[in-house]
C-alpha cells in the first residue's frame, strides 16, 4: 500500500515529523528564530564516520537508519534527558546524516507553527566542481515572501559565507540538478555520494529528485531509501519514459504548486510505500 497525503500544510507535522505528546516540552527552551532552532539541532547529531572515530559503540551506528523525528528524540533523550536546546557531548549525540539534521529541524519548526521543509539534493561547496549528496532545511520568511534555505548541519563551518541563507548555486535540489543536466549545463557524473566510487551520475540525481518530491509531500525519507523504479534506474534499466517522468518531478518541485506535487506523488512509481514509513 502507498501513502499519499491529501494536502500540504508545511506549518504542521507530517508522518515523520510528528513528536510524541510527552516530547513536545523538550522543545520549550529552543530559540525563537528559525536559524536558532537549526543551530540547536546541529549539536544533537554526529555523522557515522565521526562517531566511529570517537569510539561510539558499533551497534549505535544503526541510529542512522531511524526515520521518525519522534524516534530520534527518544534516542537522544535515552542518551541524555536534557531539553533539546542544550548541546550534547559528541558521544551523547544520535548517529545520523545530513537528512537527520534537516528533518529534526523541520519537525521542531513545524511544532512551533513555522512553515518548514526538508530538501534533498546536492551541496555545491564541499568538493571543487562536484555536487555532493546533501539535505538542508527550508523555512518560509513572511516579510520577504520566500523560502530561506539553511544548511542545518554546517552552520558556522565556513563552507559558504551565509549557511543560514544559502545562495542559488550553493545547494541544488535533486530536481534543480536534473534540470541543469537535461539542459546540458552540468555534467551529471559530477554529482553523487562522497566516499563512493560508483554512486555518481544521472541515477543519483534522479533518485534525489524523487526523494525531494517525497520531502515536499511531507515524507522525509532516508538518503538510501529506494522505491518505485529508483532501483531500476540505479541499475541502468530505465529509459526515456522514466527520464520524462523525472522531468515532470523536477518541474513540479521547482514550481511548488501543491496540486502538481500531490498529483505526481500519487503516481505508482513515485509514492512512498507504507512499509518505509517507520
Amino acid at each position: 500500500m502507498r501513502l499519499v497525503p491529501t494536502e500540504l500544510d508545511y506549518s504542521s507535522a507530517g508522518p515523520l515529523t510528528t513528536l510524541a505528546p510527552d516530547q513536545t516540552s523538550l522543545a520549550d527552551g529552543l530559540p525563537d528564530d528559525p536559524v536558532g532552532v537549526c543551530a540547536a539541532v546541529q549539536a544533537l547529531f554526529i555523522q557515522p564516520g565521526d562517531a566511529s572515530a570517537l569510539g561510539v559503540a558499533e551497534h549505535r551506528l544503526a541510529e542512522k537508519d531511524v526515520r521518525p523525528a519522534s524516534a530520534l528524540v527518544a534516542a537522544l533523550t535515552a542518551l541524555d534527558p536534557a531539553p533539546l536546546h542544550l548541546a550534547r557531548k559528541p558521544e551523547a549525540r544520535v548517529v545520523g546524516t545530513c537528512r537527520h539534521f534537516a528533518t529534526l529541524a523541520c519537525a521542531l519548526l513545524r511544532l512551533r507553527g513555522v512553515a518548514a521543509r526538508a530538501r534533498c539534493g546536492f551541496g555545491m561547496c564541499f568538493l571543487q566542481g562536484r555536487g555532493a549528496d546533501h539535505w538542508i532545511t527550508e523555512y518560509w520568511q513572511d516579510d520577504a515572501s520566500r523560502w530561506v534555505r539553511v544548511d542545518t548541519e554546517h552552520l558556522g563551518h565556513g563552507y559558504v559565507a551565509h549557511p543560514e541563507d544559502l545562495g542559488p548555486d550553493e545547494f541544488l535540489t535533486g530536481g534543480e540538478a536534473w534540470a541543469r543536466c537535461r539542459e546540458g549545463l552540468v555534467d551529471p557524473h559530477r554529482f553523487g555520494v562522497p566516499g563512493t566510487d560508483d554512486a555518481w551520475g544521472p541515477a543519483e540525481i534522479s533518485g534525489n529528485a524523487v526523494r525531494d518530491l517525497a520531502a515536499l509531500c511531507k515524507h522525509e525519507m532516508l538518503p538510501w531509501d529506494e522505491w518505485g523504479r529508483m532501483t531500476a534506474a540505479y541499475d541502468g534499466a530505465t529509459g526515456p519514459d522514466y527520464d520524462r517522468l523525472i522531468d515532470d518531478v523536477a518541474a513540479a518541485c521547482s514550481d511548488g504548486e501543491p496540486s502538481d506535487l500531490l498529483g505526481l506523488f500519487a503516481h505508482e512509481d513515485l509514492a512512498v510505500p507504507r512499509h518505509l514509513i517507520a
